[in-house]
């Protein structure tokens, strides 16, 4: 598996991540970004090219995969947005408290390993009048979908880099501490278990 995650996976996902369905979604959440930026999950850079330059301080790419960062480099050098990876995972940001402006996250909830924890470190340092931007896929209303995406989840999550089916987004996002602004919901083109988004925006609740 050691040649499979470092060869094969990061370009898998690059492709899957970047397939037009998805690209249509980060259009629709990545421009709401402002400030200085936290993204989690930076991967190969998809959502660079959907930012606003002129609102946009700059941007800490959270990214621990060195074959994900090295996938990204020409997105980056071509940027006009100034860009720092942060090569550590979402359970342990090392950002102060309250320093970053909007917390951006598309297809990466699904894969930290302590989603909880990930997300307390995410309303830590993510100032009180902040915004978490989310685009994640998850746990479908079918309950036949849903039943498929239990079967297949610890076969799925083991040859998919460690991408869960069946997170419940919104009640993770709740759960840790944050007010759901805004919200849609739809199945975009693809594979049904793999399909079913959440997307909005969340705000901390007072500490």
């Amino acid at each position: 598996m050691w040649l499979y995650d470092r060869y094969i996976l990061p370009h898998l996902v690059q492709f899957a991540c970047g397939l037009k369905p998805a690209q249509l979604q980060r259009r629709k959440v990545v421009p709401q970004a402002s400030g200085r930026v936290l993204e989690i999950g930076f991967g190969s850079g998809l959502n660079l090219p959907f930012y606003r330059s002129e609102s946009v301080e700059k941007v800490w790419a959270l990214e621990p995969a060195d074959e994900m960062w090295a996938l990204a480099g020409e997105t980056v050098a071509e940027s006009s947005i100034s860009v720092e990876r942060i090569a550590t995972s979402a359970e342990e940001i090392p950002l102060a408290d309250s320093s970053v402006d909007t917390v951006l996250v598309t297809y990466a909830l699904c894969t930290v390993p302590d989603v909880a924890r990930g997300l307390a470190e995410i309303k830590r340092v993510l100032r009180a009048e902040g915004s978490l931007i989310f685009c994640e896929h998850g746990a479908a209303p079918d309950e036949k979908v849903l039943a498929w995406q239990n079967r297949l989840n610890p076969v799925w999550k083991h040859l998919a880099g460690g991408c869960n089916l069946n997170r419940h987004i919104p009640e993770l996002i709740e759960s840790a501490g944050f007010e759901i602004a805004e919200l849609d919901t739809m199945y975009i083109p693809g594979w049904r278990p793999a399909t079913f988004n959440y997307w909005g925006r969340a705000t901390p609740l007072p500490r």
